[in-house]
């Protein structure tokens, strides 16, 4: 019902930053919950940050004062700014959107970023 693309990732050197966007199609009034995971090889997923429909937002602690994730309602788009960038940041970024009574989960697609020393 909610389709899911993802924008922004690439490579940045240690200190830069990326803004990584996620672009809603379809059922958007149903998203209760929108979010990011990550994944690097060898690691299992990591939830990054989370922002709910009221406006509450939650980071995992590896990102907290570095990562700030906001929404556009009227683009139906999500962001994740993150500034400060460590080689430890890099991975594939998924983001996530609950849908409906069900809770049905969408993914985007993955965007990879990668932080160089």
């Amino acid at each position: 019902q909610v389709g899911l693309v993802e924008s922004g990732g690439g490579l940045v050197q240690t200190g830069g930053s990326l803004r990584l966007s996620c672009a809603a199609s379809g059922s958007t009034f149903r998203i209760s919950v929108m979010g990011w995971y990550r994944q690097a090889p060898g690691k299992q997923r990591e939830l990054v940050a989370y922002i709910t429909s009221a406006g509450g937002t939650n980071y995992a602690d590896s990102v907290k004062g570095r990562f700030t994730i906001s929404r556009d309602n009227a683009k139906n788009t999500m962001y994740l700014q993150m500034n400060s960038l460590k080689p430890e940041d890099t991975a594939v970024y998924y983001c996530f959107a609950d849908v409906g009574i069900t809770t049905v989960r969408s993914w985007g697609q993955g965007t990879q970023v990668t932080v160089s020393s």
